[in-house]
């Protein structure tokens, strides 16, 4: 066994103290390794929203291991979708295991394990031939959400499928990494978007974590197509704020690397996130953009309520501003905490009236609210 794998077994043993004590004082140890800022962020109405939106989340999984939502992609401000009916999908499939494997819940053990080993065999059966793992015209968007989950999971299951699957899924994402050093919606396209290439480059940096060769020239080719999309000084670009509107963005990211195409809070945050997956931590692009997320994100958070725009944004927000740390971090968290302990329905679900569907909602606000918990490799410090 390698040295990383013992030392995610480790992790995983840790875990599932808190698993079976969710409500409980912490162990010694894992106040000390999370720190005393986190361990304030923490009370018991934190930690019982989670549980009962895991409790949701594991009520609506499906016999075959999946979370059936609307399959679909943007169109402007809307969502279009596949198929009127909800169909498997991989994407929240995999974001949903994302957050029990954030709780410190593991595959086969306590009370969300069978929710994750049927879930861990429902992506495992997307895995098609040529390594994508998609399922129903789920896209790379989905695809490098499932490679991000096969990596989390690889050191606390023995099981050589997931080695062979994941290594197959990275393949894909470097093979398919285009001139410009991002990728799009499908494999082997010739442009590239910010939104898409931030999954991607997260999911490689998991994936490098736990021993999968991951070429050093795929990370620079993303991180320099994301320095090229950065607005800089007093350049304009296009702002998604209800309606459309030009302004000066300073400090944002651009959806593509073209002139006027929009620069927005989900897409900074986004850069921001990749360029700290690409291990770039000390650069004045990045304090210019965090600087960037903090004068809009109240208005963004007022235009946004229940689109997939607004948990999409947060999953990566949560991400920048963790790494970022004090003061920004416990600013932002506490926000975002309060905003989402209010949104939350009584049957402990979160809303997503326009995307995926709830399913979607309630498994990234379940992560975004787990992050100070550190129990997931890739959103540790």
């Amino acid at each position: 066994m390698t040295t990383t794998r013992r030392w995610m077994r480790l992790l995983g043993a840790a875990a599932a103290l808190f698993a079976a004590h969710p409500t409980g004082p912490l162990p010694a140890q894992e106040q000390l390794r999370r720190g005393a800022s986190n361990e304030q962020l923490l009370d018991d109405r934190l930690r019982q929203a989670v549980r009962r939106g895991h409790d949701w989340l594991a009520a609506r999984q499906h016999q075959d291991g999946c979370w059936a939502e609307l399959v679909g992609y943007k169109v402007n401000y809307d969502y279009e979708t596949q198929d009127s009916r909800p169909l498997p999908h991989v994407g929240v499939t995999a974001l949903a295991l994302m957050s029990f494997l954030a709780g410190g819940h593991l595959p086969d053990r306590g009370p969300y394990g069978k929710a994750l080993s049927s879930g861990l065999d429902f992506v495992l059966s997307c895995s098609q031939d040529d390594g994508q793992i998609a399922a129903h015209g789920t896209r790379m968007y989905s695809h490098a959400f499932a490679t991000l989950f096969l990596a989390e999971i690889y050191g606390m299951v023995d099981r050589p499928d997931v080695k062979q699957t994941l290594q197959r899924s990275v393949d894909l994402i470097v093979d398919s990494q285009n001139a410009e050093g991002g990728w799009r919606y499908r494999p082997f396209a010739r442009e590239s978007d910010i939104s898409i290439t931030v999954c991607q480059v997260l999911a490689l940096r998991s994936a490098r974590n736990v021993g999968i060769h991951v070429p050093v020239t795929t990370i620079r080719n993303a991180q320099n197509y994301v320095y090229r999309s950065a607005v800089r000084g007093n350049e304009r670009s296009f702002r998604y704020h209800g309606h459309g509107s030009w302004g000066d963005d300073g400090g944002s990211f651009r959806y593509q690397n073209r002139d006027q195409t929009r620069a927005t809070f989900p897409l900074t945050a986004a850069g921001v996130t990749t360029l700290y997956a690409a291990g770039e931590y000390d650069n004045p692009i990045i304090r210019d953009a965090l600087d960037y997320m903090d004068r809009q994100m109240p208005a963004f958070n007022d235009n946004w309520p229940e689109h997939y725009f607004f948990y999409y944004g947060h999953y990566y927000a949560v991400q920048a501003y963790y790494i970022t740390g004090d003061p920004k971090w416990t600013k932002y968290f506490r926000t975002m905490r309060e905003l989402l302990l209010r949104s939350q329905r009584s049957d402990g679900r979160w809303v997503c009236s326009t995307g995926p569907g709830d399913g979607f909602a309630t498994a990234v606000a379940t992560l975004i609210l787990q992050i100070p918990l550190q129990y997931l490799p890739i959103f540790q410090r």
